[in-house]
């Protein structure tokens, strides 16, 4: 039996390599956004309790983000919590809460953090998470406010639509204030009043979701216009670093025309 694992580990290693030598001498995307889907469901498939799952998602977090420091890619965002799970069992969403809070608490005291200087924002209704939260939030951003190297997004009480609408909101409240004309309301304008106006590149080169769903389910509505997207049928706690080369390698073959 040890002696078939460490077969396999070894495959898995020769793989692995072969991917890395593959993509590393091909353009990177500059800014992925990953759906972490399916950690419930990765939890009930092991006769766990489900939200056991959202912890060992926590974890290929963590593990996955120094992945993408190691290829260079410069902006991270990740689907964390939707305006729409809030509607799930209170106990869940303040477990959830709980969660998130302990690793912001971490990710403000990680190293690499701050060796790679990786500015860290959370984008959404932050007004709807706890207090508590929304303090260890202000903290981490004022933290990290001055890095510019690398960016790390967290969409926390996120939806697409909400982020829409309220860009909407701001430039109508602009125009009302007359600080801009219905006249000079264009693409730019709107972008500068998304939630992501801060990242040097807003729209994703590459969206990932796993669990086998094939749907944005409001994840950047605006920005993911020509985003290349990437479903993968494996849940969130079991994403692989050969899953993340693999949609790079994907994203790499494909043929970016943006309309021309």
């Amino acid at each position: 039996m040890l002696r078939s694992l460490l077969s396999i580990l070894g495959v898995y290693r020769i793989y692995e390599k072969w991917l890395w030598h593959q993509v590393k001498n091909n353009p990177t995307p500059e800014h992925i956004g990953i759906i972490l889907d399916g950690n419930r469901r990765w939890a009930l498939n092991r006769s766990l309790d489900p939200n056991i799952g959202h912890y060992y998602g926590a974890d290929k977090t963590e593990e996955m983000l120094r992945w993408c420091l190691d290829l260079g890619v410069r902006s991270v965002t990740l689907y964390v919590f939707s305006t729409e799970n809030f509607n799930r069992p209170r106990e869940e969403v303040e477990e959830l809460m709980q969660l998130f809070e302990e690793r912001l608490k971490k990710i403000m005291e990680d190293d690499d953090i701050h060796k790679h200087k990786v500015r860290i924002k959370a984008i959404g209704r932050l007004n709807l998470l706890p207090k508590r939260l929304q303090k260890i939030i202000r903290e981490i951003e004022k933290a990290t406010k001055d890095y510019d190297k690398h960016f790390l997004n967290f969409a926390i009480a996120y939806g697409g639509r909400a982020e829409i609408i309220d860009a909407a909101k701001k430039i109508a409240a602009k125009v009302l204030n007359g600080e801009l004309s219905v006249e000079d309301i264009n693409e730019k304008t709107f972008e500068k009043n998304l939630y992501t106006s801060h990242l040097p590149k807003q729209d994703p080169d590459l969206i990932i979701r796993t669990s086998g769903e094939e749907r944005l389910s409001g994840f950047l509505l605006y920005q993911s216009a020509y985003s290349e997207l990437c479903f993968i049928d494996v849940y969130w706690p079991e994403f692989r670093r050969i899953d993340l080369l693999r949609a790079i390698r994907t994203y790499q073959k494909r043929k970016r025309r943006f309309g021309r």
